[in-house]
């Protein structure tokens, strides 16, 4: 009982847990990069780790598109 990682806990981790997660992960990137003008399939670069950073790091301190409805 005190055996946390025994082979089905794993199991459920791996196959129940994890997708759930990262497709809670994925929408919120689509929408930012969509609003900032960049292409919204970005957002599956979000499932690599180091990845994500990077690309975060390009969209934050990249020149954004204003948003076509406004008018300035």
């Amino acid at each position: 009982m005190g055996d946390v990682l025994v082979p089905s806990h794993l199991l459920l981790l791996f196959f129940v847990v994890l997708p759930i997660a990262l497709l809670i992960t994925i929408p919120p990137y689509w929408m930012i990069f969509k609003k900032a003008g960049f292409s919204p399939w970005l957002s599956i670069l979000a499932l690599v780790p180091l990845v994500k950073w990077i690309v975060l790091w390009i969209v934050g301190f990249s020149e954004w598109k204003p948003p076509a409805n406004r008018v300035s």
